[in-house]
């Protein structure tokens, strides 16, 4: 009976998500000021966006499970932009590792990284092209096709994240391990790399299967199920806890200049 009554009482769980949503947000964005004072001079650096964008994304994750009784009242479609649009931004801003990793490894091997940046920026500006597209025809189509579609969109490009932080977060790790054991912080950056591409691999893997699992399913629901217990485990997996992982292993400021 407990589980029914939790469907029941969703308030206090979307509240305490909100509420996780909100200390990550401000824990990045003081990480973000910290490291403008440090270094005002280096402009917006991909460390300067990952917060930004990890405060961004957060935030707004935040404001939509807070005024949850509110947004489960308006149109499909805008529902759709509110939850979805924040799991694209999170996408975005993971893969700003992938990208900061492959300057470093390409830069290490004398190659240009160029090209890479190019591509990085074409793989998103197609992924939210083709989300727009999406919401636009879906207020013509019927909205289960428009979710089947957001899901299988949403699990290629988890699974793509997924095998981008194994790629490359393998390459730097076994480049860094090949450096002389003596060498000045090689222990704690292998160790650094090698976490990072543990947590966000298996938390995009998680992701992708939650994702393409919700296509098949009688929800047809980016949230998997409409169970209140069930989208705190979701979100606690894919998002809330990578999220702390995360910064709080990346939490050293550059050095001086």
């Amino acid at each position: 009976s407990w589980w029914h009554d939790a469907a029941q009482s969703k308030t206090w769980i979307f509240t305490a998500l909100g509420g996780a949503y909100t200390a990550i947000s401000l824990w990045a964005l003081v990480q973000l000021i910290r490291i403008e004072r440090r270094v005002p001079e280096y402009g917006w650096t991909i460390q300067k966006l990952f917060h930004l964008l990890n405060f961004v994304v957060n935030g707004v994750r935040a404001i939509v499970f807070y005024l949850w009784t509110r947004v489960s009242s308006l149109p499909l479609v805008v529902q759709s932009i509110l939850v979805d649009l924040p799991g694209l931004l999170f996408f975005t801003t993971y893969t700003l590792l992938i990208l900061f990793w492959a300057d470093i490894y390409h830069q290490a091997r004398s190659i240009t990284a160029e090209h890479f940046r190019t591509v990085f920026v074409a793989i998103n500006v197609c992924v939210y092209v083709i989300q727009l597209i999406l919401w636009i025809v879906s207020l013509w189509i019927p909205k289960v096709a428009e979710k089947v579609l957001s899901t299988i969109l949403f699990s290629a490009i988890s699974l793509a994240a997924a095998i981008g932080f194994l790629l490359y977060g393998g390459r730097l790790y076994c480049m860094l391990r090949r450096f002389p054991v003596e060498s000045k912080g090689r222990e704690k950056k292998i160790r650094e790399v090698g976490a990072v591409t543990g947590i966000c691999s298996i938390c995009f893997v998680i992701r992708s299967v939650f994702v393409a699992f919700s296509a098949i399913s009688k929800s047809n629901s980016l949230d998997v199920t409409d169970h209140p217990i069930l989208n705190a485990i979701y979100y606690g997996a894919v998002e809330i806890l990578p999220s702390v992982l995360v910064l709080f292993i990346l939490r050293k400021l550059p050095p001086k200049r």
